[in-house]
C-alpha cells in the first residue's frame, strides 16, 4: 500500500487517531498507504462509529440510514476499493413525509401534494410564499427565519416545524440559520415546484441539475461492513487498533501535543506521537486537554450542545409492509421522528424472508425521559406508535432491541459559531493536532465528508496545505449534482478531491 509520495517527510511519523469511525479509519487508512505508522484508539466496542451496522440475532439495523453517494471521487474510490463492486447494491430511493393521516412523497410529487394537501391549501402556501418575498425578514439568523424566507410561512408550519423540532429537542427560532443553510442548499418553493414538476432533470444556469437522487449504492450487509474491512486491512499493514480505550488527558506542550493517556480494561497507558488526529466530540477534547486550556476556551466548549438518538429496531412477522426505504414522521402526537425499513434498503439484512426489521428513530437528550426509559418500555412505545401511524398491528411486533447513540449531532444553535470559533482560534496554537468528522468539528458532515476531512488532514500532515474547514460548505444542495460535476468527478484524480482546494 506505500507510495513514493512524501517519503522525507514521512520517516518518522507516527500518527495517534482519536476514534475509530469513518473519519479516524478513513485517516488510518490513507496513512497506510503512506507508510506512516498509526495507532487509532476506540473506547467503544465496535468500530464505525454513528455509521455502524448493528447485528440482533442475524437481524442487521444501521444507526439511522447511511446511503453510499458523494460528489467525490476520492471517496467513492476508497468505497469500491475496499468493498467491491459485488458488494454494492444499487437500491431505489422512496421516502415520504407522514403529516396529518397522510403520505406525502419526498421528494415532493405534484399530484401527490396537491390531492393531499388540498388547493386551498396549495394556493394559500404559494400566497405564503409572495408575501415572504415581498416582505422578508431582514436579519435572517435562524431556521425560522431562513426556511419562511424561502418557501413561505404556512410551508414552514406544515412540512418543516414539527420535524425539525421533534429531531432537535428546540423551537426552530433557536436553531441558527446555519443548519438549514447547510442541508438545504439551494432550494426554496420555486425549485421545489420545479423539482415536483420535472422530476428528472431541471434548467439551471444554462446547466443540466439532477435533482435528489433516485437511486443510491448500499452495502449488502449494511456501512458496518465497510468499516470493519477498513478495520481489518488497516491492521494488517502499519497501524494498530485499540478497542474500549478512553482517552483520559491530552498532554500539550509550547504549541504541541505531546501525548495520550488511556484507560483501557482498569489499566492506564500513555500513548505518544508526532502528529494527532481527533474525531472525538470537540467539548471533550477541550476538556480533556492537558494542562487546561485559557477560560474562555472552556467556557466555548461548554456553550456546544449536542442531540443524542436511539433506534428501536422491531422484528415484525410480517413479509412486506410499505416499499419505503425511509419514512419522516411530522406527527406531533408520536414521539418518533423517522421510520427505517432495513429490508428496503438491502434483502441481506434480514435471515427471515417472511419477516420485516423496523427501525425506529427516537431523538432525545442523553438522561431524558426516553434516554433512560427500560429497553422492554421503548419496544412497547414503538409497537403502540406504529399502531397509531397505521403502518403495523403491534401484535404482529414479536422481537426488538433498543441501541443508544449519545452526541450523534451536534447542535447548531445561537451561540455554537462563536464557540467554535474561539475553540479553533485556541488551537490554531497547536498545529499537530488535526479535527476531523462531524464531533470532531462540530459540523454535521455526511460520511463522505467525513471521510473527505480525513484525507485532506494526512495530506496536510505529509505536508500539503488543505483548507479541511472547507469541507461542506459548497452552495448546491448536498444531495445534487450537475452535469459539469460529474464530467469533473470522472477524470479528478483519487489523489486530489474536489474540495476544497489549498490555502494560498
Amino acid at each position: 500500500m506505500k507510495t513514493n509520495s512524501g517519503r522525507s517527510k514521512i520517516k518518522n511519523k507516527k500518527v495517534v487517531i482519536i476514534g475509530a469511525g469513518p473519519a479516524g479509519l478513513t485517516a488510518a487508512y490513507e496513512l497506510c498507504k503512506e507508510g506512516v505508522e498509526s495507532v487509532v484508539l476506540e473506547k467503544d466496542d465496535v468500530v464505525g462509529g454513528i455509521s455502524r451496522t448493528v447485528n440482533y440475532k442475524g437481524y442487521l439495523f444501521d444507526i439511522g440510514g447511511h446511503r453510499f453517494f458523494t460528489k467525490v471521487k476520492a471517496v467513492d474510490d476508497m468505497w469500491r476499493e475496499v468493498l467491491g463492486e459485488k458488494k454494492f447494491l444499487r437500491r431505489s430511493r422512496l421516502s415520504r413525509i407522514y403529516y396529518q393521516k397522510k403520505f406525502f412523497y419526498y421528494p415532493l410529487k405534484a399530484s401527490n401534494a396537491l390531492l393531499g394537501l388540498g388547493i386551498w391549501n396549495s394556493f394559500m402556501m404559494v400566497f405564503s410564499y409572495l408575501r415572504a418575498q415581498m416582505f422578508p425578514v431582514k436579519n435572517e439568523s435562524t431556521f425560522e427565519d431562513w426556511i419562511s424566507n424561502r418557501f413561505g410561512k404556512r410551508l414552514y408550519h406544515t412540512f418543516f416545524k414539527t420535524y425539525t423540532e421533534k429531531v432537535w429537542g428546540i423551537p426552530c427560532d433557536k436553531i441558527s440559520a446555519d443548519w438549514a443553510a447547510q442541508r438545504i442548499k439551494g432550494l426554496s418553493l420555486v425549485t421545489t415546484i420545479k423539482n415536483a414538476l420535472l422530476p428528472t432533470e431541471v434548467k439551471d444556469k444554462g446547466e443540466v441539475i439532477k435533482t435528489l437522487i433516485d437511486a443510491f449504492d448500499y452495502p449488502a450487509k449494511g456501512p458496518g461492513m465497510m468499516w470493519e474491512m477498513v478495520a481489518d486491512s488497516i491492521q494488517k499493514d502499519r497501524s494498530t487498533l485499540k478497542m474500549n480505550s478512553d482517552v483520559d488527558r491530552i498532554f500539550w506542550q509550547k504549541g504541541r501535543v505531546t501525548a495520550l493517556e488511556i484507560e483501557s480494561g482498569g489499566k492506564r497507558e500513555i500513548i505518544d506521537g508526532t502528529d494527532f488526529i481527533s474525531s472525538m466530540p470537540m467539548q471533550e477534547l477541550v476538556r480533556k486537554m492537558s494542562p487546561e486550556p485559557p477560560a474562555d476556551v472552556l467556557a466555548a466548549a461548554d456553550k456546544l450542545g449536542y442531540r443524542d438518538f436511539l433506534t428501536v429496531s422491531l422484528v415484525v412477522n410480517k413479509e412486506n409492509l410499505f416499499e419505503d426505504n425511509w419514512i419522516y414522521i411530522h406527527d406531533p402526537d408520536v414521539k418518533v421522528g423517522r421510520i427505517q425499513n432495513f429490508k428496503n434498503w438491502s434483502p441481506h439484512m434480514v435471515p427471515d424472508p417472511s419477516k420485516t426489521c423496523l427501525g425506529l428513530e427516537y431523538f432525545c437528550f442523553e438522561g431524558d425521559g426516553l434516554w433512560t426509559m427500560e429497553d422492554a418500555d421503548l419496544i412497547a412505545l414503538g409497537a403502540n406508535e406504529l399502531g397509531l401511524l397505521q403502518l403495523v398491528d403491534p401484535a404482529d411486533v414479536e422481537d426488538g432491541s433498543v441501541v443508544r447513540m449519545p452526541k450523534a449531532y451536534p447542535v447548531y444553535d445561537a451561540v455554537y459559531v462563536d464557540a467554535v470559533d474561539t475553540i479553533r482560534d485556541f488551537l490554531r496554537e497547536v498545529p499537530n493536532l488535526y479535527l476531523v468528522g462531524r464531533n470532531g468539528m462540530h459540523k454535521y458532515n455526511n460520511q463522505d465528508h467525513s471521510m473527505l476531512t480525513a484525507m485532506l488532514s494526512v495530506k496536510n500532515i505529509l505536508g500539503a496545505n488543505y483548507d479541511v474547514w472547507g469541507v461542506n460548505v459548497d452552495n448546491e444542495y448536498h444531495e445534487e449534482i450537475s452535469a459539469q460535476e460529474e464530467s469533473e468527478l470522472a477524470v479528478i484524480s483519487s489523489t486530489q478531491p474536489l474540495v476544497p482546494t489549498r490555502i494560498a
